[in-house]
């Protein structure tokens, strides 16, 4: 394998053409070997590996700044950068991460691991490199659905003002701009990108400006944009100040590098319209690119899943798919229920809708603002909008949900998928953050569903209320419980108790209800007897059952899937303060202020201490610590 050369991208200089088609063919198996095995991001990867080897054939990695819009295309910059020894613990616990992080390599030069953020972070870097006088080269490599965000646009139209060298790479996998790419094209694409090219329009230029002055110099570049834009797909990019070339074939390597060659030392902001097919070199994903854009583990010959391991009991559905069947019995009792969300229609369950009911489905792309305000101006019209967006992707949208939803107190429900630990997507994707960032919101409520049953409960109960409601849920398989989707309202801002108890009140939230009754058998045996409350809101907050319990209990503790900061846990402690009853002691259980890299959820509880038997040996610590200090004041 050439691959087993490659300990640098300087190891790239020497090869021959015929090498590189070699280690192309490495790359990507090599990205199929590991992703078979370990799951992860397989169509993006495979698509982009002849544009990365030209990459770091033609640039100086880690001098010249390369910056992945995304990320989860860079398993072959991975490869290529010193990382292949370690790349099967690719999105394993404590392994390297599927995305870019800065922590990781040098040649990992923007962490990143949501869409649209290359282009503003290619300009601040050019920026700064003239700010301090530095000599680099900066590329951003976007595409993949990521010039449907909007700040992808925002740093076009700041990079054409400001007029820094710097190259844009638009990895088009979807042809979704121009399917251009035969023999014309790659001819103009050389006159237009060439060294003698370029010299000659610059002079031209500048004769035509002394010679026929500014009127005549700029009917004739309107001129020349008009034929421009006959026969090239890019006068969009020009109006923004960005220089275009291409659109080239993106699995072409000589032609890749001998376009990359030319443009490097062009001055200004320039665009390069790449073609490339998302899932090159293996057919399954060649098929069906989106299916394959996240893979589980699978069998590399036929492309099938590769069976689960068989348990006792069958397991229960994800709640994505449990959510899919109630959001659809909801547009069948009310035509006025639509199903918003962000290119991710299969990921939030929502695909079942756009099948079942196809004028009630809305997918507006990697833009999370214009869904949220979509949802508000809808709601507006007496139209009932479900938005179906994961928790680290509706901070995004934060604003809008404050300014258009809150604001307005707009009957917007708030369908928050992926809430708590996330898994193997690592740090830009836990869902660790959204009871904080919304319960500081007037007029929303804030809610979790313990199971499935109560998964259903909470959407009916949204779709009766009258203003912005919050319901989370996790990226995990439901309890097994018996559950319907029929219309099942609960009261707002009411928690249950669940078992009854002294001593200890364990106040749980959404996925850790039925860990906390784990936790609570457990105890039990060391001879405390817990109460278990399941309370279903942290707003609002049922203040007066956590009067009761503390009125009856010596300890409270409190346990969730939530960053400890602004959580759960901190609304119970607020309200205490609040009452007056800050004299309780309160045990919060939740995952420190800490960036959370990628593992399973059960090894990221392991890590904090959060499994039910660890979780039932800090209550009986607390609970017993607090005695013994309390005998010791008196």
């Amino acid at each position: 394998m050439v691959l087993e050369r490659i300990n640098s991208p300087e190891d790239l200089k020497g090869l021959s053409r015929d090498e590189l088609q070699v280690l192309a063919k490495d790359l990507r198996q090599t990205i199929i070997d590991v992703v078979s095995e370990k799951g992860g991001h397989l169509a993006p990867g495979l698509g982009a590996v002849e544009l990365t080897i030209a990459l770091h054939r033609v640039f100086e990695s880690p001098k010249d700044k390369i910056i992945w819009d995304v990320g989860h295309q860079c398993y072959g910059h991975k490869l290529l950068t010193g990382r292949r020894d370690r790349f099967h613990s690719l999105r394993q616990y404590r392994g390297i991460s599927g995305f870019p992080r800065r922590w990781e390599s040098p040649h990992d030069h923007y962490g990143t691991g949501h869409a649209s953020t290359s282009i503003s972070a290619a300009v601040g870097m050019a920026a700064a490199r003239d700010l301090k006088g530095d000599d680099f080269k900066v590329v951003a490599v976007i595409g993949d659905g990521g010039l449907t965000g909007g700040v992808a646009y925002e740093g076009f139209d700041h990079a054409g003002d400001l007029g820094k060298d710097l190259l844009v790479i638009l990895n088009d996998n979807d042809m979704s701009i121009s399917p251009n790419v035969g023999g014309i094209s790659h001819y103009l694409n050389r006159i237009l990108c060439s060294y003698y090219y370029n010299r000659t329009k610059e002079g031209v230029d500048k004769f035509l400006e002394k010679s026929v002055g500014d009127l005549l110099m700029k009917r004739l570049q309107k001129v020349e944009e008009s034929i421009k834009s006959l026969i090239v797909p890019g006068v969009f990019f020009e109006e923004l100040g960005f220089r275009y070339f291409g659109p080239i074939n993106g699995h072409d390597l000589d032609m890749l590098i001998e376009t990359l060659t030319n443009l490097k030392d062009l001055k200004g902001p320039l665009l390069l319209h790449v073609i490339t097919e998302k899932g090159h070199g293996y057919l399954p994903a060649e098929n069906d690119p989106a299916s394959w854009h996240g893979a589980k583990p699978f069998n590399k010959k036929t492309g099938e899943p590769k069976p689960k391991k068989p348990t006792e009991t069958p397991a229960a559905p994800p709640y994505t798919s449990v959510f899919a069947d109630i959001v659809c019995k909801m547009v069948e009792k009310n035509p006025s229920v639509v199903g918003i969300t962000a290119a991710m229609s299969a990921g939030t369950g929502l695909s079942k809708l756009s099948k079942k009911y196809p004028k009630n489905f809305f997918d507006v792309g990697i833009a999370e603002q214009h869904a949220v305000m979509l949802g508000a101006s809808m709601a507006c019209e007496g139209v009932r909008p479900v938005c179906a967006i994961y928790s680290t992707f509706l901070q995004r949208g934060f604003d809008q949900i404050y300014h258009d939803v809150c604001i307005q107190n707009l009957p917007v429900i708030f369908a928050i998928d992926r809430a708590g630990v996330i898994g193997d997507d690592g740090a830009t994707h836990q869902g660790l953050y959204d009871i904080a960032y919304l319960r500081a919101l007037p007029n929303m409520v804030v809610s979790a569903a313990a199971d499935e049953r109560e998964l259903s409960q909470l959407f009916w109960t949204a779709l009766k209320h009258d203003g912005p409601f919050a319901i989370r849920y996790p990226r995990a398989s439901g309890e097994g419980i018996d559950w319907s989707p029929e219309e099942a309202p609960i009261p707002i801002g009411k928690g249950v108790i669940l078992e009854e108890g002294s001593e200890v009140a364990i106040l749980a939230y959404g996925y850790m209800v039925h860990r906390a009754l784990e936790a609570a058998a457990l105890l039990r045996k060391e001879g405390i007897r817990p109460t278990v409350v399941n309370m279903r809101f942290v707003k609002p907050l049922d203040k007066e059952l956590i009067r009761s319990l503390a009125s009856n209990h010596t300890h409270m503790a409190t346990y969730e899937d939530h960053a400890i900061v602004g959580g759960f846990g901190g609304a119970v402690s607020e309200a205490l303060h609040d009452m007056g009853l800050e004299q309780i002691p309160l045990l919060r259980l939740a995952v420190p202020d800490d960036v959370i890299e990628q593992g399973s959820r059960s090894q990221i509880f392991e890590e904090h201490r959060l499994m039910p038997n660890q979780v039932a040996k800090r209550i009986a610590e607390f609970v017993h610590s607090s005695k013994s200090a309390i005998a010791m004041v008196k």
